[in-house]
């Protein structure tokens, strides 16, 4: 290996990077092959190729060129060094592909219960699944998906049902113009905090985080169109009134 001198094509055939970047980077002084054939041919040395390993490297991990030429003539920028920044990025794309792997498997689950599935349930299926990522720490989001199992798929769509028929219920009493802090409204904000309840186990900040969706996102986007913003308003003056 101390020996090893590789023309061009063959470096470029043994390590998949391309003739036309190597010549490319020999151009503009990233890498430059540290002898030549009496013909004129580049000779990649040891050193070269560990130069070029590091480039690689750096470039995977999201550095242009011209940082990594500076991060190159830096003294104290060691070989250590940029294995240890390839392995992190390594770690968090490791992380990111089991937090997609997550989110197609429950997407999954969503649409498998769908007799047909259009374009735009999958988009606001992918929108939901986002909105809660930005909203729910990953315990939370763990915390629930464990709740959930514990509830089961049964428990899980009969609750589904019990907040479509209460907002039916909330909608046309809006509709009739009862006042909301009547009790027949009141009994429905009740069932309302019953189920907030059942679906968040109880844990305080999984609620603070539910309501913050709803505060700061479209309800009609949250609830995939179940319930709209005059609803919720309706339905939170009758849950002011329990207090």
């Amino acid at each position: 290996m101390d020996a090893i001198a590789l023309k061009v094509g063959d470096l470029a055939k043994q390590t998949g990077v391309s003739v036309r970047t190597l010549h490319y980077y020999d151009e503009i002084g990233l890498l430059s092959p540290s002898d030549r054939t009496e013909a004129g041919y580049r000779l990649y040395g040891k050193d070269d190729i560990l130069r070029l390993q590091q480039i690689v490297s750096l470039r995977q991990i999201g550095f242009s060129l011209e940082e990594i030429r500076e991060c190159l003539e830096q003294r104290n920028f060691s070989f250590d060094r940029v294995l240890q920044l390839h392995t992190t990025r390594l770690r968090e794309q490791i992380e990111l592909s089991q937090k997609l792997r997550d989110r197609f498997q429950a997407i999954a689950q969503t649409v498998s219960s769908m007799e047909t599935v259009s374009v735009e349930t999958l988009i606001q299926t992918i929108e939901v699944m986002s909105m809660l990522e930005n909203y729910y720490t990953p315990e939370q989001l763990e915390t629930l998906k464990q709740r959930r199992e514990f509830l089961g798929e049964e428990r899980m769509q009969q609750a589904q049902a019990d907040w479509q028929t209460l907002i039916e219920q909330a909608r046309a009493e809006m509709a009739k113009g009862t006042d909301p802090t009547s009790e027949s409204v009141k009994a429905l904000a009740r069932k309302s905090l019953e189920l907030i309840q059942a679906f968040t186990g109880g844990d305080p900040g999984i609620e603070q985080s539910l309501n913050r969706i709803y505060q700061q996102e479209s309800p009609e986007v949250v609830s995939r169109g179940a319930i709209d913003k005059a609803v919720m308003e309706y339905m939170g003056r009758a849950r002011a009134a329990l207090e």
